[in-house]
């Protein structure tokens, strides 16, 4: 893959971008709608807010429960039932005089069945584009999410105000209907990458092996923590700039834009896995100009070059890839997304409340002090184990330090399949990495 026309001619790539711009459409103009419609109904702004982002604070409900299903499920048939699905409760949403506790019931179960599709997706992208293509490929859809969520929250705006909510909903929940028929017809049928019955015990042992491995933990942490508290500086731009919001969204939508790009596009793969902790730190250290109280050009600019590391993750996500076994990509991109989404929602509930006790720049500057904090303590923590772990001597049958051609790596070393069950053992010792069924 050298660019991103290339990804296009790929096959089944443009049915799943296609597919996945209409969902992030219907979910944008819809999130919006029903927030407003929340606020008039209730004039709360808690339940507004919580109607919006709920969704997201389920995700990881789901990722505890739902998820070994991301690796047993055909993807295909999946993704097509889930956008039906979305497609109908939106629907059901726009329904008259519909009970608070029915459209919290309805939202919280979109946010468990959310997390499942992202596992879904993800997994069949690194399917469709494996190695160093998924990272391009991931890359794009990124700028997709920020392109279509900016244009998606404008249209809804004005759908808003010049129809109703309830109109407004039925439209995102065409979009979600067009979505599932784009990957009914555009996908390929493809076989599940494990075998086994989806459950949720399954999924708390899945969950257990990819927390076991300590660099796949230290990566979780991650992807999850100093980007959450950045977004959690983000959920307070209206309140620091009321009349000037758009304008620091614009710019932070700019600045993740020219980060995917020179992440996922320029760099060569041999510069780009070295800067998953620059990046972070480059995430969170213009907003510790918060303190003064810059201007909201200054303020802009900060929040421009700061979103630039938001490209961490595409390097991050892709040492994820390299240290989990092919059965389990979909699991294991699931569990990032879901809990990254997680951790945004509750940043963003701690940024509130920080800043109704001090102030929004005060609360600003304190998240971004604690992602910095986060990112340089497990990078102290990755270079001492780096410095204290010795050398992995190889195998007689393994050539000079070169793993065979069957081996894949995992946890940190190697772990070679064995022909009869399919089990994950390390090449070294024999001890078991894995389930010795359905991974």
């Amino acid at each position: 893959m050298h660019g991103y026309r290339s990804l296009f001619r790929t096959r089944e790539f443009t049915p799943l971008f296609v597919s996945s711009a209409l969902q992030v459409a219907a979910s944008t103009i819809g999130g919006l709608a029903l927030g407003t419609a929340v606020y008039a109904a209730t004039g709360s702004p808690l339940l507004s807010a919580l109607s919006m982002f709920g969704p997201s604070l389920a995700q990881m409900i789901g990722a505890t429960t739902l998820l070994s299903a991301a690796d047993r499920l055909p993807p295909r048939a999946t993704l097509t039932g889930l956008a039906a699905l979305f497609a109908v409760s939106t629907a059901v949403l726009s329904l008259p005089a519909l009970p608070l506790w029915t459209v919290f019931a309805v939202i919280a179960a979109q946010g468990l069945v959310a997390s499942l599709g992202g596992g879904v997706r993800w997994g069949l992208l690194n399917e469709i584009l494996p190695g160093d293509g998924y990272p391009l490929g991931r890359s794009l859809f990124n700028m997709l999410h920020g392109l279509t969520q900016i244009a998606g929250y404008a249209t809804g705006g004005a759908l808003v105000a010049l129809l109703s909510p309830a109109v407004t909903l039925l439209v995102s929940a065409a979009l979600y209907a067009a979505a599932a028929l784009y990957a009914a017809l555009g996908l390929s049928r493809r076989a599940p990458r494990a075998v086994g019955r989806p459950s949720v015990a399954e999924t708390w042992r899945t969950n257990a092996l990819l927390w076991s491995s300590a660099p796949r933990r230290r990566l979780y942490l991650g992807l999850w923590i100093p980007n959450g508290l950045v977004v959690g500086c983000e959920s307070l731009f209206v309140a620091y700039a009321p009349d000037r919001a758009g304008l620091l969204f614009a710019c932070a939508a700019l600045g993740m834009l020219v980060g995917d790009v020179t992440v996922g596009r320029l760099l060569p793969p041999r510069v780009r896995d070295r800067l998953a902790t620059p990046l972070l730190l480059l995430l969170a250290t213009p907003y510790l100009l918060f303190a003064l109280h810059p201007p909201t050009p200054v303020a802009a600019a900060c929040a421009t070059l700061a979103s630039v590391g938001f490209g961490a993750s595409l390097v991050q996500q892709r040492h994820l890839l390299t240290l989990t076994p092919p059965q389990l990509t979909g699991h294991a991109l699931g569990l990032h997304s879901a809990g990254m989404l997680t951790w945004q929602g509750l940043s963003a509930t701690l940024a509130g409340t920080l800043a109704q006790l001090t102030s929004p720049a005060t609360a600003m500057t304190a998240l971004a002090c604690a992602s910095a904090a986060v990112t340089l303590s497990l990078w102290a923590r990755d270079a001492t184990t780096e410095r204290n772990t010795p050398p992995r001597r190889p195998r007689p049958d393994e050539g000079a330090g070169s793993p065979s051609a069957d081996a894949v790596p995992f946890s940190g070393g190697v772990c070679r399949r064995r022909p009869r069950c399919g089990a994950w053992t390390w090449a070294t010792g024999g001890r078991t990495c894995g389930p010795r069924r359905g991974t």
